[in-house]
């Protein structure tokens, strides 16, 4: 058995993100098998127990997760010509009234908050914006098993064998999607459950079983879902909520 960064180690097993690591072992905030540890770089066996200090507890617990409604017309990520990104819904004068549950906005919540995950500039709904890379990992890290929910309207004619191929058969850019669970909701609107998030991967599983996708709403990620958080507001994630 072969040592390993130690970083890495608590990215692995979802204690924080690798840059999170680095910056508790340089202040003295992690132990392996209680030892303190705080010179970068150190490794440690696999099966070490790792542990955090009261500090870096602290410091976790005071990042912000924040559930956001987004418009069409947004971008997930970086602004692009034209549009604005969905970082600038983030206010006080956006923050639901229905669900401040008394915390207030804190502009420092705004410092290295970046979306877990993509939603295409032409749907709506959930987009959860964080500052904890545990958060982060959870929905996009390459093991991954967090569902998100869609319902997405539809025209065209479905192909034969169309749903099934929906939920099991298609392949993107060369390589066999994962199963996903696709039901009918009424006579124009699909319910998609995925585990993965290709860009514009709905949309396209759709062309290539005869649909055309005309609205793509995003209601649930993990435990999480949008309620009745009305568009272009938002709202902290709670301390009883958790995405599993």
């Amino acid at each position: 058995m072969e040592k390993e960064r130690i970083s890495k180690l608590m990215a692995q097993r979802g204690m924080c993100s690798r840059r999170e690591a680095d910056a508790f072992i340089e202040r003295g905030w992690v132990r392996v098998d209680g030892q303190i540890v705080s010179e970068l770089g150190s490794k440690a066996y696999p099966n070490q127990k790792i542990t955090l200090e009261k500090q870096a507890r602290q410091r976790q617990t005071q990042r912000a997760t924040i559930l956001l409604h987004k418009p069409v017309g947004y971008v997930s990520g970086q602004a692009e010509a034209g549009y604005r990104n969905a970082v600038s819904l983030i206010g006080a004068a956006t923050q639901y009234k229905g669900g401040r549950g008394g915390q207030r906005f804190d502009p420092a919540h705004l410092r290295g908050l970046a979306p877990a995950g993509r939603l295409d500039i032409d749907s709506t709904g959930l987009l959860i914006l964080t500052q904890d890379g545990r958060i982060a990992r959870q929905i996009i890290g390459e093991d991954s098993v967090i569902d998100k929910e869609y319902l997405v309207r539809v025209t065209g004619k479905l192909s034969e064998r169309g749903l099934e191929l929906l939920n099991f058969g298609l392949s993107l850019d060369g390589k066999p999607l994962l199963p996903a669970q696709v039901s009918w909701q009424n006579d124009d609107q699909l319910r998609f459950i995925l585990r993965e998030g290709k860009k514009r991967q709905i949309r396209r599983m759709c062309e290539l079983v005869g649909l055309k996708v005309v609205g793509l709403k995003r209601v649930r990620i993990g435990d999480l879902v949008l309620g009745d958080l009305p568009m272009g507001q938002w709202r902290y994630m709670k301390e009883s909520e958790s995405l599993a």
